[in-house]
């Protein structure tokens, strides 16, 4: 069966917007992609990689990039402030024993990677441009562009993230991202030996973490629970980054505390969370990613429930007769994860602000971990 369209069009070129590009080109679409930023760039420190990521990119054929840039590990071990070691926390297997269990990689290097794929695939890519209008005519979408050209498509992808115009634009009453009351804190750090895997430090209004990114070079973070909202000067951020680590008196992050210096890539991001509610498509024009789903990095997969919804699409796309089916079915395979990923994720962030039952905490890690590992 060939696909039920022959002609995309994705706004927004993030994890998502490339993931759908790369799997449905696979399918014989044609797929255009444009991107508003000219180069192309992707901010940030490194991301987590968890089990259910790792078969996201095995399935979009990136893996054997990741593992050669990033780095790979099974598991999470867990300390007190003063180092006390509380728990190992091992990460099973997702995809079997051939691939990694989990792992971390810089963001602007994992972009890259995917980037360099998406070209592979002959998809055209236009930078620096976005929409200017999408009218939906019902049997094809009209799309006006910034650079003054326009193109006719039979389905139209908003990927445009958190902020996206294509969701205040299509869906005006759709919910507006909204601040947890934690901010995250990340470095980027030169790998030391003893960091083999995930380090968390609990206290009692931080945490405090360390993952290795690659085999030179591991990140390290500060989850901090703020009332506010309020802008924080960047030229403050090492001394706010050193300030919070005082109460960690573990060796190893004293140790890491002194490897901080003004190339380290110190950054801050308030965090901010946003559901909109089924459906996430309206005729031909459907959301994924960042755009419907933000979440929070408590469960470290926000990036995984885009990938995923990239995949599960172009599968749609090519399994159903018609698109009313196609996108039907992508919303029923999708709801129930993605509410999981950012509801469990912003009821961590409650229990940690408000310094509640740990076990509690726990379980939800549990259980959302065992629910990632099940079939897409």
């Amino acid at each position: 069966m060939s696909a039920c369209v022959n002609k995309v069009l994705i706004i927004g070129g993030g994890f998502s917007g490339m993931s759908a590009a790369i799997e449905m080109s696979k399918r014989g679409i044609q797929v255009d992609l444009v991107e508003i930023d000219k180069n192309w760039r992707t901010d940030g420190a490194g991301i987590s990689i968890g089990g259910a990521t790792i078969r996201a990119l095995r399935q979009i054929g990136v893996l054997d990039e990741f593992k050669a840039q990033g780095a790979t590990h099974a598991g999470l071990d867990v300390h007190a402030p003063d180092g006390t070691h509380l728990a190992h926390i091992p990460a099973p297997p997702v995809v079997g024993n051939e691939a990694p269990c989990e792992g971390a990689i810089m963001r602007p290097v994992l972009a890259k990677i995917l980037a360099a794929k998406t070209r592979e695939y002959d998809v055209n890519v236009r930078l620096g441009i976005t929409f200017e209008n999408i009218n939906d005519k019902g049997d094809s979408v009209e799309v006006t562009f910034t650079d003054g050209t326009s193109g006719e498509y039979e389905l139209v992808v908003g990927s445009d993230g958190l902020m996206s115009s294509v969701r205040t634009t299509l869906f005006p009453d759709a919910p507006k991202p909204s601040y947890i009351g934690q901010g995250v804190w990340r470095a980027i750090l030169p790998r030391i030996p003893e960091i083999e895997n995930i380090h968390m430090w609990m206290g009692k209004n931080v945490k405090v973490g360390v993952n290795p990114m690659s085999k030179d070079e591991m990140y390290m973070f500060i989850t901090e629970n703020r009332a506010d909202n309020e802008f924080i000067e960047p030229a403050t951020f090492k001394e706010r980054f050193i300030a919070l680590l005082e109460s960690f008196p573990a060796p190893v992050v004293q140790q890491m505390k002194g490897m901080l210096h003004e190339k380290s890539m110190i950054h801050y991001r308030p965090l901010e969370s946003m559901l909109m509610r089924a459906p996430w498509y309206s005729n031909r024009v459907v959301l994924i990613g960042d755009t419907v789903h933000a979440t929070t990095p408590h469960l470290a997969s926000g990036a995984c429930i885009g990938l995923e919804d990239a995949i599960v699409l172009a599968e749609e796309l090519d399994d159903k007769a018609t698109l009313s089916q196609a996108l039907s079915a992508f919303q029923t395979r999708r709801w129930e994860r993605c509410r999981l990923v950012v509801e469990n994720s912003g009821r961590l962030a409650e229990i940690e602000i408000e310094g509640g039952d740990k076990m509690e905490h726990a379980g939800i890690m549990r259980d959302s971990a065992i629910a990632m590992a099940q079939p897409l």
